[in-house]
């Protein structure tokens, strides 16, 4: 059973007992002749059910351990940050009273928060049967709390020198023997106490005391991070130290090394294995599945805070993104922090197109100025004051949700604070931190890559984590309930609220159990073009495809989906709706148009003019070359079988057609190995006539559609002329390709 006494204030002591009284299966294989098994007792106290806690519980329901619990307000000070615990061995003290005549009974005392188990009752009870003492306190490399102890400690030949309370194993008289001496406040130290009987020369004698110098059972991680790595074995995965070659039974996360615990625990005794994945993943979820959460009564309220800081690429199809979450609308609130007045145009105009599909829409802009961890402040105290927010959803406008169903599978992983892994297209950037530097900044934790890859598929717990989170709404209002946590010292907001959360106790993870999405770079965002996402081709190459090109593009090479309207004369599709406009719009905001001029190029001059604006012109030629070598010279190759072409142009420019400029272009070659002529907007509702004829073959083409592209040979064989146009406005793109 599992009781626990929960106060007004919500904060509750427990005084876990958790016994292994069952034989062991190999029992007499290490106890010998010995005709009675122990048992073993193993005490802890926690004065809140953290997720420290909860994962120490975890750790000891592996091992079969039962656990009870009583109630009572801590009083031993903080000992994360000072001396103190002395209210724990008060509580042992008076827990051992009734214990002290047991003498077949192990007492194992050990902390909880920053403590996990890693090998069972039977293993436990080996060795220390094997150290041959009747008590055995944990050991470390470094005197605390006072160093001008040290040197009275016994020398040691190998092995770790001083005492950690952290972990003690003995028999329940000795045990009762030591804590008994107990007569100081509950704010005094528990490890300068046990030191202090430890270094008497008699007590040690009498006592038969001696510490677990080569971490047989206890490791202690601070000072000794550098000798521990993990062990995968069939069954499950150990800690090893490696100075000594064994196999701790119990970790302790002491002094700094709480991060560290972190990342063994994601793994240590079975979270995690190669064999069998992530064993944890679906332990604690609120939703067993999706299905799960769609059967509830009703979905939790969610406020959804985006954060516009910088310019930003692609907004929206970001918005869009959001839009199409499958989640209830009528469940979602946002609150939109924009600090650029250049993104308030794409802001307006998806408010006006949706301004009615959510409970609620609030938007801060850059009028209000307001600080980056000022509006992410205002953003979760929106979630905090409100009783109904059941979570709150932070995402950061650079990230690119790819995967409709990303806010489920969050809320059904139930953990009070958990991100999804996005990560730059091909590249190792991503939205955590597998570990800390000393200074804080970033480290790389040995798993990083396999889980950035996706070679390791789990939950996380992590010490870092930016760009897209979803937080508890109770969280909120309890363990995060002080505000401004986005401000402390000269961090930035999302390594200052990490760091919030860490100092709190409360874990942070990441679920790469999804393919979630990704990503995008606003480094070299250039916003003085009038359609500045056309020049992400070489910073967001993904999100700049999934724009500008033409849905079936790939079908030409799955599906051959091309037309070949006359010989040799190829016909496919390639640029999307939106990149024939804004290319279109690019030209035509730039406005220098041609008038069919021939002096113009430098270096020559055009034998059959057209009315046009060369990429050049525009600052676009390394994007426009960039685009044919990327998504032409793959069709070249289909339909020339056995030319590869350079992808090299120097004529690359929109050609506008009208009646009253240049309708028409009489018969010409084209100075090219082959050429390319894309369709930039729709015949019949944009212009009349147009198409393209070609005279050695008698052929015409007088339909050409949107996005869609000629290929055909340059030199020699394809003379051909433009149609005229009629009415209206033809807009054509050319390349006159490998000169």
């Amino acid at each position: 059973m599992f009781q626990l006494a929960v106060g007004d204030e919500l904060i509750l002591l427990l005084h876990v007992i958790l016994w292994f009284d069952e034989p062991a299966p190999h029992a007499t294989s290490f106890l010998g002749s010995q005709k009675q098994i122990e048992k073993l007792l193993v005490l802890t106290v926690a004065t809140e059910e953290t997720d420290g806690f909860l994962r120490f519980m975890q750790s000891a329901k592996y091992f079969n351990y039962t656990v009870l619990g009583m109630g009572e307000g801590w009083k031993g000070g903080d000992v994360g940050r000072s001396i103190g615990g002395g209210q724990k061995i008060r509580l042992l003290k008076e827990a051992m009273e009734a214990l002290a005549d047991q003498e077949d009974l192990v007492v194992l005392s050990v902390d909880s928060y920053d403590l996990i188990f890693a090998g069972g009752p039977e293993e436990i009870l080996r060795k220390f049967q094997q150290a041959n003492h009747k008590v055995v306190f944990a050991a470390e490399g470094l005197v605390w709390p006072d160093k001008k102890l040290a040197d009275q400690y016994p020398s040691v030949r190998s092995g770790k020198r001083y005492l950690n309370s952290g972990g003690i194993i003995g028999y329940a008289p000795y045990i009762n023997s030591i804590v008994s001496q107990w007569n100081l406040h509950d704010n005094d130290d528990d490890q300068l106490f046990y030191t202090k009987i430890y270094l008497d020369p008699l007590q040690r004698q009498t006592l038969n005391m001696t510490l677990d110098h080569k971490c047989q059972i206890f490791q202690n991680l601070n000072g000794a991070v550098d000798e521990v790595l993990l062990k995968f074995g069939t069954d499950r995965v150990r800690v090893r130290n490696t100075m000594y070659d064994s196999l701790p039974a119990v970790v302790h996360g002491n002094g700094n090394t709480k991060m560290y615990l972190n990342y063994l625990a994601n793994y240590v005794p079975n979270a995690w294995s190669y064999e069998h994945g992530c064993s944890h993943c679906d332990d604690d979820g609120e939703f067993r599945s999706l299905a799960g959460l769609l059967c509830c009564l009703c979905y939790p309220d969610v406020m959804v805070g985006v954060f516009i800081e910088q310019p930003t690429p692609f907004l929206p199809e970001f918005f869009q993104r959001l839009l199409t979450l499958d989640y209830p609308k009528d469940k979602l609130r946002v609150f939109v922090h924009n600090n650029e007045v250049y993104h308030e145009k794409h802001i307006q105009n998806f408010w006006e197109e949706n301004r009615n599909v959510f409970s609620s829409f609030k938007v801060v802009g850059p009028e209000e100025n307001l600080s980056q961890g000022e509006a992410r402040n205002m953003g979760m105290d929106l979630c905090r004051k409100d009783a109904t927010c059941d979570y709150y959803f932070s995402i950061d406008s650079d990230v690119m949700l790819t995967n409709r169903q990303t806010l489920k599978l969050l809320i059904e992983q139930n953990r009070k604070i958990i991100g999804p892994l996005v990560t730059r297209h091909g590249k190792l950037w991503s939205n955590f931190w597998g570990a800390l530097s000393l200074d804080g900044y970033y480290a790389r934790s040995e798993d990083y890559v396999d889980i950035v890859q996706r070679k390791r598929v789990g939950v996380w717990n992590i010490p870092y984590m930016a760009h897209v989170y979803l937080v508890k709404g109770s969280a909120l209002r309890n363990e995060l309930k002080e505000r401004n946590f986005f401000i402390l010292e000269k961090l930035d907001p999302d390594m200052a609220l990490c760091r919030n959360a860490r100092e709190l106790g409360v874990f942070m993870y990441i679920t790469n159990r999804h393919d979630f999405g990704r990503l995008i770079s606003t480094a070299n965002y250039n916003i003085s073009h009038y359609n500045n996402d056309l020049w992400q081709i070489f910073e967001n190459p993904v999100d700049w495809k999934e724009k500008y090109i033409h849905q079936n593009y790939t079908r030409i090479f799955t599906e051959n989906y091309l037309e070949e309207p006359c010989p040799d004369v190829y016909w496919f599709p390639v640029f999307s709706e939106k990149a024939c406009d804004e290319l279109v719009e690019e030209m035509e905001h730039y406005g220098s148009w041609s008038g069919g001029k021939h002096e113009r190029i430098a270096g020559g001059y055009e034998t059959v003019p057209t009315d046009d604006i060369h990429m050049k012109q525009i600052g676009f030629d390394k994007e426009w070359l960039h685009f044919i070598r990327e998504f032409i010279s793959p069709v070249t190759l289909k339909v020339f079988s056995g030319y590869y072409t350079k992808g090299y142009a120097i004529m690359n420019f929109v050609v506008k057609y009208t009646p009253d400029r240049q309708a028409y272009l009489r018969p010409h070659h084209d100075s090219s190995t082959f050429t390319i002529n894309i369709a930039l907007n729709n015949k019949d509702r944009d212009f009349q006539g147009g198409g393209c004829r070609f005279h050695r073959y008698n052929c015409s083409i007088e339909s050409p559609r949107k996005g869609w592209s000629f290929m055909h040979p340059g030199r020699l064989t394809h003379l051909h002329e433009g149609l005229p146009t009629t009415n209206g406005t033809r807009y054509i793109a050319v390349s006159f390709i490998d000169p």
